[in-house]
C-alpha cells in the first residue's frame, strides 16, 4: 500500500488573513514520506506540481488535522480535488474516540516519548527569515512523528496523553486505514 504522509507549513496566519479559513493561507513548504520508496521529502510553493502526482498515486494520505487544516489549504493549488484521495486525519479520529482534539505534540510525547522540534508559528517567523532549512527540517520532523503515532497505533489499537496527571490510552479505531480504495484522480498524471 502506497502512503503518503504529509504536513503543510504556511508562510502566514489566520489572523494576517483576518479569519479562519485555511484556504486564504499560503503555503510556504509541505513535507512527506513516501512509504513506498521510504523516502522523506518536501516541496516548496512554487514545486507543488511536483507533489501532485505522488498523492493522485497515494492509496491513503495520512496527516495529522489534515482533513480540517491540510487539505482545505493545498486544495486551492490543486487542479482536482484531494478530497477525492483517500485521507486519514489522526486527530479526527482522536476526536471521534475521545470527543475533543488533542495536539500531536502531547500525544507524541504520551505515546513515543519524543516532543515536536518546534511550532507552525515558528515556521512562519523562519520563513519571513529566509531560513527555509529550518522549516524544512521542523516540518519533516512533524512527518516523522505523524508516521510513527501512525504505525504506534495501527500496531496497537490506541494512542496515548496525558491528562495531566497520568498518561492514559484512546482507542482507535484503525480498520479503515489500511483499506485500499481506488479514488480514480488523473488530474496531472497522463491520460
Amino acid at each position: 500500500m502506497k502512503k503518503i504522509f504529509f504536513d503543510v507549513e504556511t508562510k502566514n496566519t489566520f489572523d494576517d488573513v483576518g479569519e479562519r479559513n485555511p484556504a486564504l493561507l499560503d503555503v510556504s513548504l509541505v513535507g512527506i514520506y513516501d512509504s513506498e520508496n521510504d523516502k522523506f521529502d518536501s516541496f516548496l510553493e512554487n514545486e507543488l506540481q511536483n507533489l501532485w502526482p505522488l498523492f493522485e498515486k497515494a492509496d491513503s494520505i495520512i496527516g495529522f488535522n489534515s482533513d480540517h487544516f491540510d487539505i482545505p489549504l493545498l486544495n486551492k493549488y490543486y487542479s482536482g480535488d484531494l478530497t477525492k484521495i483517500k485521507s486519514v486525519d489522526i486527530m479526527k479520529d482522536i476526536k471521534k474516540s475521545l470527543g475533543r482534539r488533542i495536539g500531536l505534540d502531547a500525544v507524541a510525547k504520551a505515546t513515543l516519548g519524543i516532543g515536536k522540534t518546534g511550532h507552525g508559528m515558528d515556521a512562519i517567523e523562519w520563513w519571513k527569515k529566509g531560513e527555509i532549512d529550518k522549516i524544512r527540517q521542523y516540518c519533516l520532523d512533524d512527518v516523522r512523528i505523524t508516521k510513527d503515532v501512525y504505525n504506534f497505533a495501527l500496531q496497537n489499537g490506541h494512542l496515548k496523553y496525558s491528562d495531566g496527571f497520568k498518561i492514559r490510552e484512546i482507542p482507535i479505531d484503525t480498520s479503515e486505514w489500511e483499506k485500499k480504495e481506488s479514488s480514480g484522480i488523473t488530474q496531472t498524471l497522463g491520460f
